[in-house]
């Protein structure tokens, strides 16, 4: 397996001790501390499905399914070289530059507004309130 392609899974020390010696030998020792280095990873299910690259004693290549509960799982982290990797559009560069632009935009004669000018408000009316009799108020108390 290439080393520079794949996922590194950082499991946390309580899983490591409950897993006890028969992850020993998945296990790799880096910066970061114990790690599994794995070419895929399915994390769809209750289980994280972490597939192995590794040769057998005769020089065969295997590919080994290693499962763990994902409460287990402190992080993942992705190893691939990918030149496109992250969160924005994957467009080619070229397809990304902006069309020139003109060297002077056209003048305009009207000054710029940021609102609409304001409407007419109509007129007021004058007429006096109409008095409230106590028939159309409830009943107190």
């Amino acid at each position: 397996m290439n080393e520079s392609e794949g996922y590194v899974v950082y499991l946390f020390p309580a899983a490591l001790e409950a897993l006890g010696e028969a992850i020993k030998p998945y296990l790799r020792e880096g910066p970061g501390g114990e790690h599994i280095l794995c070419h895929e990873i399915d994390t769809a299910g209750s289980l994280i499905e972490m597939t192995i690259q590794a040769a057998t004693n005769e020089g065969n290549s295997v590919a080994l399914e290693l499962m763990v509960p994902q409460q287990m799982v402190r992080m993942i982290v992705s190893a691939r070289s990918d030149a496109a990797f992250g969160f924005s559009p994957r467009v080619a560069p070229a397809l990304m530059t902006l069309p020139p632009m003109p060297r002077s935009a056209p003048k305009t004669d009207a000054p710029a507004q940021a609102a609409p000018p304001p409407a007419e408000a109509p007129a007021a009316k004058t007429e006096a309130p109409a008095a409230t009799s106590q028939a159309n108020l409830p009943p107190e108390g």
